[in-house]
């Protein structure tokens, strides 16, 4: 049993170039990939959420704190992603750095990201669906759109949306791919409607108040927001998808987090100028301040491009799970059946129908805060891995091609590193000290996951 038994760079780029997936994207792809799972809860629900609980109109300034740890940990990120080009994505650079075990618990926390994130938004989505309804004249039950533990049964918009996503994603990404571009341009649209109809409510008074309730609690708001930004490690997951992966994955990670990271703090900005952030704690935010300010209509056309943005945001979460977890099958550290691609529509499909069940069964059954925080802190974990191994590989290969070099990479990965931790550590200790309950959470995943792998390890004795 050899826990540390590491995957070396060579074979790990030789089955990347031979691998089953059909490689049919290109850099605008990507970019229009990037928009489309980075972009939509964060900043259709999120934002009112982080305003009214931790940041109010400093909201802004949690986005900037977010987008810009994550615009460095994207630095190191491009470079792992164009030097090993494999839909394996952190999982398979934890492989070659560190070896078996490493790479078995990092994939573990990619189910925390890119799951509980499919989940957490399918949540979202339920909110505005049900604002849309209610504005026509049609009111779902609330025990069929409250979890449990709001003294409901299920969420069943929410188990509805991802169960349709992961039908799309069955027939394979060609389709996926067009139908992402679609909502994107959709979701676009929605917001430049939202910054159109808002600018001329803006009043500067609701900005009086502008951090109340301290700097502290800013910071905290932008280690939730991470939530709004994991979406771009879905790029690196899509590598053995991509016509050029060296230069369309350099092009797509960078060029969708920038656009995502303004577009972000404009929307931060616009929404608690034109309402009073205490009011904005809801699951349709955006709407509900212009439906406040009289801007019907302008209400409905962002109700309808938040529910396609996040139809977006689960469609590229479940696809990258999917594809990670097809490597790892792949690899021979799962079942093998879990490797399997379809014959007619090229796709994952039976980890395509695992993790969309799983995530549908999250979303409707688990609160919305709790998904949230668990896929942020994930992330946060997954960045902190990425911007060691980057550091690694610099001294461990320094002679690999690298098309794509992070800049200063011993000033920028500290940094990031850093500035990561300790919004990790924001999240996993609470106000009185102690480990929250997200942090007790991701404890018992993981020692759970490992007590899994010394059990493949002994009994199926690395024969999967």
């Amino acid at each position: 049993m050899n826990f540390f038994k590491q995957k070396s760079f060579e074979s790990v780029k030789e089955i990347a170039n031979i691998g089953g997936l059909n490689k049919n994207l290109g850099a605008f792809d990507l970019i229009l990939f990037g928009l489309g799972g980075i972009i939509g809860t964060g900043v259709f629900v999120l934002t009112g959420l982080v305003a009214a609980k931790y940041s109010g109109p400093a909201v802004m300034l949690s986005y900037i704190i977010a987008g810009g740890t994550c615009i460095f940990v994207a630095l190191a990120y491009t470079e792992l992603a164009t030097m090993l080009p494999t839909s394996g994505s952190v999982y398979t650079y934890s492989y070659v750095a560190f070896g078996e075990i490493i790479a078995w618990l990092m994939g573990s926390i990619m189910i925390l990201e890119l799951c509980f994130m499919a989940a957490a938004v399918s949540a979202g989505w339920s909110g505005y669906v049900q604002s849309i309804l209610k504005t026509a004249g049609f009111t779902i039950p609330s025990m069929l759109v409250k979890v449990p533990a709001d003294g409901g049964i299920m969420n069943l918009p929410a188990f509805c949306i991802i169960a349709i996503v992961g039908l799309i994603l069955y027939f394979g990404n060609k389709d996926s791919v067009k139908i992402n571009a679609i909502l994107v341009f959709i979701k676009m649209g929605a917001i430049f409607t939202f910054v159109f109809s808002a600018t001329p409510h803006f009043k500067i008074s609701n900005w009086t108040d502008f951090i109340p309730f301290g700097f502290d609690n800013v910071v905290m708001g932008a280690s939730i927001l991470f939530f709004a930004f994991t979406g771009f490690s879905n790029i690196a997951a899509s590598a053995e998808e991509c016509r050029n992966p060296k230069r369309d994955i350099t092009i797509g990670i960078i060029v969708s987090l920038v656009l995502a990271t303004l577009i972000y703090v404009l929307i931060g900005g616009l929404v608690t100028g034109i309402i009073n952030f205490s009011e904005l704690n809801n699951q349709h935010p955006l709407a509900h301040a212009l439906a406040i300010n009289d801007s019907n209509i302008g209400s409905a056309i962002v109700a309808t491009g938040a529910i396609c943005g996040m139809t977006t945001v689960i469609m590229i979460s479940l696809y990258g799970i999917s594809r990670i977890f097809y490597v790892i099958a792949r690899d021979g550290l799962l079942p093998k059946f879990l490797a399997k691609l379809h014959p007619k529509h090229d796709s994952p499909y039976v980890t395509i129908g695992i993790f969309s069940t799983i995530s549908a069964l999250l979303g409707s059954l688990c609160p919305f805060e709790i998904l949230g925080q668990l896929s942020s802190m994930g992330a946060l974990i997954d960045y902190i891995v990425i911007v060691i191994i980057v550091m690694l590989f610099r001294f461990k290969l320094p002679n690999v091609s690298r098309s794509f070099t992070c800049p200063v990479v011993f000033i920028v990965a500290p940094a990031a590193f850093l500035a990561s931790m300790y919004l990790l550590f924001k999240q996993f200790i609470d106000n009185s000290g102690n480990l929250s309950t997200p942090g007790k959470m991701i404890v018992y995943w993981l020692v759970v996951v490992f007590m899994l792998y010394v059990v493949r390890s002994i009994f199926i004795k690395n024969k999967i």
